[in-house]
């Protein structure tokens, strides 16, 4: 499977969809974005069973707001809905494929257990 160009009103399905999400935030003007894309598209096809989505910032600049993209290109990556890591700067084809191995390897049972024990640290102090 190819890259897939993501926007304000598809994005939302594709994070929330069971399963591993890249997002790659980027515009045309952005050398180092532009340096990262065949990156991302080789590893697109060597996993198929990966979402690989393209936000274009300046087409999104909604989306990028909404993640507070400040730099780009910046990587996130959702499992199972949940955002599990996030950088800017491009990687090579050796650091992406550690972080594919590295969202697939996830104890998803420890990471919802340390989101609800962040929430319930969060309600307590939004109550004292």
């Amino acid at each position: 499977m190819a890259t897939t160009d993501l926007t304000f009103d598809t994005l939302p399905a594709a994070i929330e969809a069971d399963g591993i999400v890249f997002l790659d935030f980027w515009a045309a003007w952005c050398g180092p974005c532009r340096s990262f894309a065949p990156v991302f598209e080789q590893a697109s096809e060597q996993h198929p069973d990966i979402v690989f989505g393209k936000v274009d910032t300046e087409a999104e600049q909604q989306l990028a707001a909404q993640f507070q993209i400040t730099s780009i290109p910046t990587l996130m990556v959702f499992r199972d809905g949940i955002l599990v890591f996030s950088q800017a700067g491009a990687l090579g084809a050796p650091q992406l494929e550690q972080l594919i191995q590295g969202a697939r390897d996830l104890d998803m049972t420890e990471v919802l257990k340390q989101v609800e024990a962040e929430e319930r640290a969060r309600a307590a102090s939004a109550t004292s």
